[in-house]
C-alpha cells in the first residue's frame, strides 16, 4: 500500500472516530482548566539587605587585628538564620502559629519554612530574601521578621564570636603552655644524661667529645713543636764548647775574650732570631770588625791582664753551654707535661668515643625533641600574637560598629499573585486534551477492521469488480464538517474564557452544578 492511500484510509477512518475524540478532550479540558483554576494563589514578598563589614576601622586594622572578614561572618549569618530557633521565632511573631496545631504540625510547618525562605546572593555584599505563600499578609510577615532577625543576629553575632574566641585562644594558650614546659624538663633532663656527648651553648655549640677531639689534636701538635726545639737544642749543644778553652780554640787561639763574648751573643740571637734580623746582621758586623783588627779589638794590657786564667781542669765553663743545658731540661720537663696531658686527653676522648658509641640514638631522639619543642614554640607564640589582635579587635568593636547593614529594599504587602502560571498551565491541559484525542482516534483506526478503499477489499484476496461513491450528499457532508469544526472551536472559545476570566468561572462552577442537580 503506497502512502496516498495510506493517508486516504486514516483521514476516513479518522472522520469517522472524530466525535470520540472531540468528547474525550472536552472530558479531559474542562476538569483540568477547572483544577488549574482551582489551584490557590500564591504571592511572594521579598527584601534586599546590604551588609558591608568592610568598615573604615576595619580597614585601618586589616592585618593588625583579628578580622572576621565578609565571606565568613555574613555566609555566618546566611547559615544560622535559618537555624531551628529562629524559625521557631518566626512562627511566633507571625499569624503561621495559627496553622499549628501539634508537634508534628510545628515541624512540618519549620521544615517547609527552611525550604521557602530563600537567601540569595545578588553581589557580593548584597542579597535578597524571598518567601512564598497563599496568603499575602503572611509572606509579608514573614519576610519582615526574617530582617529583623537577620539585624538582630548581625548585632550580637560578632559579640558572641569575640568571647567565644577569647575564651577558646586563652584554652589553647593555657594548655600550649603546659606543653611547652613538659618539653623543657624532658630536653633538659636528656641533655644533663647526655651532657658529655651533646652540643652544648657553653661549649659554642659543640660537645664534649669535639672539644676533647680538638684539644687533644692541639696538645700532639705541642708535644710535636716542643721535640723539634729539644733536637734543635741539642744540635746547638753539641756545637757549642763546654769552656772557654774550647771557645778560644774554636775561634783560631786569638784568645781575644770579646770575641769569644760577641760569638757566644750572635749564637744566643740565632736561637731566638732568623739569620736576616736586623740585630743578628748588626752581631756579625761586630765579629767581622774583632777578626779585621787582629783579634785584638782594640783591648790593652789591661784587658789581657783582667782575663780569666783557665782552671787546671781545661778552663772556666762556658755560660752559653749551660743556658743550652738549662734549656734542655726545661724543655725536657715540658715534654713529659705535654706527653702526660696527651695520654690523658686520650684517656678522656676514648671515654666519650665509647660513650657515643652506645647511644647511637641519641642525635636523633635530641633532633626530634628539639624539633616538638619548635613547634609548640612557635604555636605558643602565635597563640599569644592572636590574643593580643583578639584584644585590638574588641577594643575596636567598642568603639565603633564592625558590620554596616541597611534594608535597602524593604518588604512590601504583595498585591498581585506571583503563581501559578495558569496560562501555561491552562494551555498545557488544551495541548494534553486534544493530544489525548488524537490518540483515542489512532488507537481506534489500529483497532478498526471496517473496509474504507477497494484495496482493503482487495486484501481479502477476492476477486473486486468496482467501486461505487459516498451516498452521502455534499450537503450533508458539509454540515458534519461544520458541526465538528463548531465543537472544536467551542472548546477553545472555553479555553479563551478560561483565560480571561477562568476564576469567575471556577467560582460559579458550583452553583451550576447544584442547579443542574436540583
Amino acid at each position: 500500500m503506497n502512502l496516498s492511500l495510506l493517508a486516504q484510509r486514516y483521514a476516513t477512518a479518522g472522520w469517522r472516530h472524530r466525535w470520540k475524540a472531540l468528547l474525550l478532550a472536552w472530558l479531559i479540558c474542562l476538569p483540568g482548566w477547572v483544577a488549574v483554576y482551582s489551584l490557590p494563589s500564591k504571592y511572594q514578598a521579598n527584601a534586599r539587605i546590604y551588609a558591608d563589614p568592610e568598615a573604615l576601622l576595619g580597614s585601618l586594622l586589616r592585618g593588625l587585628a583579628a578580622d572576621s572578614t565578609q565571606a565568613s561572618q555574613v555566609d555566618m549569618l546566611q547559615r544560622t538564620l535559618l537555624s531551628r530557633p529562629n524559625l521557631e521565632r518566626v512562627i511566633a511573631r507571625t499569624d503561621l502559629d495559627l496553622r499549628v496545631h501539634d508537634v508534628t504540625s510545628r515541624d512540618a510547618l519549620s521544615a517547609r519554612l527552611a525550604r521557602d525562605i530563600r537567601i540569595s546572593p545578588q553581589t557580593r555584599q548584597l542579597f535578597r530574601i524571598d518567601y512564598t505563600d497563599h496568603d499575602p499578609k503572611i509572606a509579608h510577615s514573614v519576610v519582615r521578621t526574617v530582617v529583623n532577625l537577620f539585624l538582630e543576629s548581625a548585632a550580637s553575632s560578632d559579640r558572641q564570636q569575640m568571647q567565644a574566641a577569647r575564651v577558646f585562644i586563652n584554652q589553647q594558650i593555657a594548655s600550649h603552655e603546659t606543653q611547652l614546659r613538659e618539653a623543657e624538663m624532658r630536653r633538659a633532663d636528656f641533655t644533663a644524661r647526655y651532657v658529655d656527648i651533646l652540643p652544648s651553648a657553653a661549649l659554642g655549640g659543640t660537645s664534649k667529645l669535639e672539644q676533647s677531639r680538638q684539644k687533644l689534636g692541639e696538645l700532639r701538635g705541642h708535644l710535636q713543636d716542643a721535640n723539634l726545639r729539644r733536637d734543635v737544642l741539642r744540635q746547638q749543644l753539641e756545637t757549642t764548647p763546654a769552656t772557654f778553652a774550647e771557645l778560644q780554640a774554636a775561634a783560631g787561639g786569638s784568645g781575644n775574650p770579646r770575641l769569644a763574648e760577641a760569638e757566644r751573643q750572635l749564637r744566643e740571637l740565632r736561637l731566638r732570631l732568623t739569620d736576616q734580623h736586623p740585630d743578628v746582621a748588626m752581631q756579625r758586623a761586630i765579629i767581622a770588625e774583632l777578626r779585621a783588627g787582629g783579634g785584638s779589638g782594640g783591648s790593652n794590657g789591661a784587658g789581657t791582664a783582667s782575663r780569666p786564667q783557665p782552671s787546671p781542669r781545661g778552663g772556666m765553663p762556658n755560660p752559653l753551654y749551660e743556658q743550652i743545658r738549662l734549656r734542655i731540661v726545661d724543655q725536657d720537663a715540658l715534654i713529659a707535661s705535654l706527653e702526660r696531658q696527651v695520654r690523658d686527653e686520650t684517656a678522656e676522648s676514648e671515654r666519650l668515643e665509647r660513650l657515643a658509641r652506645t647511644a647511637p640514638h641519641v642525635a636523633a631522639e635530641l633532633q626530634n625533641m628539639d624539633r616538638d619543642y619548635e613547634i609548640i614554640r612557635k604555636n605558643y607564640e602565635t597563640l599569644l600574637q592572636r590574643r593580643e589582635s583578639l584584644e585590638i579587635a574588641g577594643a575596636a568593636r567598642n568603639e565603633s560598629d564592625r558590620m554596616r547593614i541597611d534594608v535597602i529594599e524593604p518588604p512590601v504587602l504583595p498585591t498581585t499573585a506571583s503563581g501559578p502560571n495558569r496560562l501555561v498551565f491552562a494551555a498545557g491541559v488544551l495541548v494534553v486534551g486534544l493530544g489525548a484525542g488524537a490518540a483515542l482516534v489512532l488507537l481506534l483506526i489500529q483497532l478498526d477492521r471496517g473496509f474504507y478503499t477497494i484495496h482493503d477489499l482487495r486484501g481479502l484476496g477476492l476477486p473486486v469488480l468496482g467501486g461505487i461513491s459516498s451516498a452521502t450528499p455534499p450537503r450533508g457532508q458539509a454540515v458534519a464538517t461544520i458541526t465538528f469544526a463548531g465543537g472544536v472551536a467551542m472548546l477553545l472559545l472555553v479555553f479563551g474564557a478560561m483565560l480571561t476570566r477562568g476564576e469567575t468561572l471556577v467560582a460559579k462552577v458550583p452553583g451550576l452544578v447544584a442547579r443542574f442537580i436540583t
